[in-house]
């Protein structure tokens, strides 16, 4: 299960919490105003909603009215809801709310054990039966999970079932030799039906192998047809492995994902004297005498074997092996993950939660401190890999070694992560070095767009964004650039504006600026945009003062058509018409 959140609104909640914390690993959150947590909240219906969104199983010691309102608006599927369950600050209720079969029945009696409260459960197979059918042990998957609610149905209105196979966790269930309904338990390939449930234990591991350049889906196409000729289940694969030669193959490592597990030829020569098909020619190219029925084996358990030998394709080969009982393990390394997180300015509230799941999954976090900083309400087990301003290379070498290893690892950016961010630098550098890592790039909210949104509308039409920073780009390639906007009448923002050793660049852009912008143009002059410390002003262009700007304020200038313009309430606001004058216009 994943590391559950222990919500507490109160200090009263705090003893019972750290008992339920030292039971299930978990997490105290708090409010800001309340000492004692591992992670502080602000505002309590916000926080739960992220938590939910993140999957996150929540522990709520507090009233159950509250978790309702707070994730009502985010109820949506009853399958992937996470566990919620509310307990009062005692200790003596357990009430699970949502997920109860998947998960939270069973948590919520485990907690009645600790806490010596009742367990509320109310789902009707539970109290009946004591077991949810759609919440197998692990290791098993339910094949026709839209029949469960009718079938369970007819149990609780007296029917019997007769059940083929092992599954003892069902034996509390009303059986007949004789019953019209039936439950089999099987590897072997087979349909369920609204009178038949089929479960599938997890028994299987699939070895693959290819050659270099093998077609997409080539490989899976194997294994399906090895599968079906054999009468398995694919629901019945716990993991298919191979390898490590073969991170950066997308016939294996894209096709098989997550699934996928690697092995290095060591790992697969720990099991090479159990394949019943060792290659000498296998070994001179790759290491080890055999990759798909060595991978299929690792995975097993170790009381496992080889049931369907090294088949091959033109290009490719599988193997399958089984396990007496479910492949709970997972063995072997995982494909190392290097997600480029943008987090946006600065507050969490302007954060996606798809960055914030990225960040939450992640087992190391790479980037400049006061980025780690803005995003430690998130943190939980993560190790931190701290840099100071500046040595982007460094910083990217280092995520991306990281994720080589097999690691799942969030280089964190602020804004928009391809916006003057690392996203670019992680590419250029697997495209002088390639290298067998899956890279996915987590989209923030950008500085000019928190700020144009600050200030009203500023970007409405066209626009661009222009760095002042010489450190990369030659003084005279930026200079081209900004007369190009200025001529062409974008809107413009400036990042890297000024510096402690650049002070003129951003005076000299506005002199070019001004052969091609009215007095009137707004400015916008943000800094420190979603921190405590946010600031954001409108000055006429003739008003603007380079003083007023430092290395974190972005400067927006509008175009020849921006306005600004103060409302009833004084504040003033910019806005760039995007041409509706005209429309109406034509209209009358």
């Amino acid at each position: 299960m994943v590391r559950p959140v222990i919500f507490v609104l109160g200090a009263s909640a705090l003893p019972v919490a750290q008992t339920l914390k030292a039971a299930f690993d978990g997490e105290i959150h708090t409010p800001d105003c309340v000492a004692g947590g591992d992670v502080h909240y602000p505002k309590a219906t916000a926080h739960l909603a992220r938590l939910f969104q993140e999957q996150r199983p929540i522990i709520g010691l507090c009233a159950s009215g509250i978790l309702i309102r707070a994730l009502a608006p985010h109820l949506n599927d009853k399958f992937s809801e996470p566990p919620v369950i509310a307990v009062a600050e005692d200790g003596s209720s357990v009430v699970p709310l949502l997920g109860g079969h998947h998960g939270a029945n069973a948590l919520a009696r485990r907690i009645a054990e600790i806490t010596g409260g009742h367990a509320a459960i109310t789902t009707a197979s539970d109290v009946a039966f004591g077991i949810a059918l759609d919440d197998c042990p692990p290791g098993y998957a339910l094949r026709n999970r839209d029949d469960m609610k009718a079938f369970a149905a007819r149990l609780l209105g007296g029917e019997k079932v007769k059940i083929h196979g092992d599954a003892p966790w069902l034996s509390a269930l009303p059986q007949s030799a004789d019953a019209t309904l039936s439950i089999t338990i099987t590897e072997l390939e087979m349909e369920g039906a609204p009178d038949h449930l089929v479960y599938h234990p997890q028994t299987l591991t699939v070895g693959v192998g290819c050659e270099r350049g093998t077609p997409d889906n080539h490989v899976r196409d194997l294994v399906n047809a090895t599968l079906l000729a054999h009468g398995l289940a694919e629901w019945s694969v716990s993991n298919y492995g191979t390898l490590d030669l073969k991170e950066d193959e997308p016939a294996i490592a894209e096709d098989f994902w997550p699934e996928i597990r690697f092995f290095t030829a060591d790992e697969l020569n720990a099991v090479a004297g159990r394949v019943p098909q060792p290659s000498a020619t296998v070994a001179v190219a790759t290491g080890t005498p055999s990759v798909s029925e060595a991978a299929a084996l690792a995975l097993a358990n170790p009381d496992g074997a080889i049931i369907v030998p090294k088949t091959k394709s033109n290009r490719a080969t599988c193997a399958v092996a089984r396990s007496p009982s479910p492949v709970i393990e997972s063995r072997g390394r995982e494909l190392g993950i290097l997600k480029v997180v943008g987090i946006g300015p600065g507050g969490w509230y302007m954060r996606s939660p798809q960055a914030t799941t990225a960040l939450s999954i992640a087992s190391d976090w790479v980037g400049y401190g006061l980025y780690l900083d803005l995003v430690q309400r998130v943190k939980t087990d993560q190790t931190e890999h701290r840099f100071p301003l500046g040595g982007e290379e460094e910083r990217v070498r280092h995520a991306i070694a990281l994720a080589k290893q097999g690691r799942t690892v969030a280089l964190v950016c602020s804004g928009d992560a391809g916006i003057y961010a690392m996203a670019a630098l992680v590419y250029e550098i697997l495209d002088l070095e390639p290298c067998r890592i899956r890279v996915e790039v987590i989209p923030g909210i950008s500085a000019f767009q928190a700020a144009a949104a600050k200030a009203g509308a500023m970007i409405g039409h066209d626009f661009c964004c222009i760095s002042l920073s010489d450190l990369l780009t030659p003084w005279d390639i930026i200079e081209r650039r900004v007369k190009a906007a200025a001529e062409g009448d974008f809107v413009i923002s400036f990042y890297n504006p000024r510096s402690l050793k650049r002070r003129d660049q951003l005076e000299r852009a506005f002199a070019i600026l001004a052969k091609h912008r009215p007095p009137e143009t707004p400015v916008i002059i943000a800094s420190n945009l979603g921190r405590p410390e946010e600031k954001v002003k409108i000055v006429p262009f003739s008003d603007f003062n380079p003083g007023d700007v430092d290395m974190l304020t972005l400067v927006m200038v509008g175009s020849s058509q921006s306005k600004s313009f103060k409302r009833g309430n004084g504040e003033t606001y910019a806005y760039t018409p995007r041409g509706y004058a005209r429309k109406r216009e034509a209209a009358e």
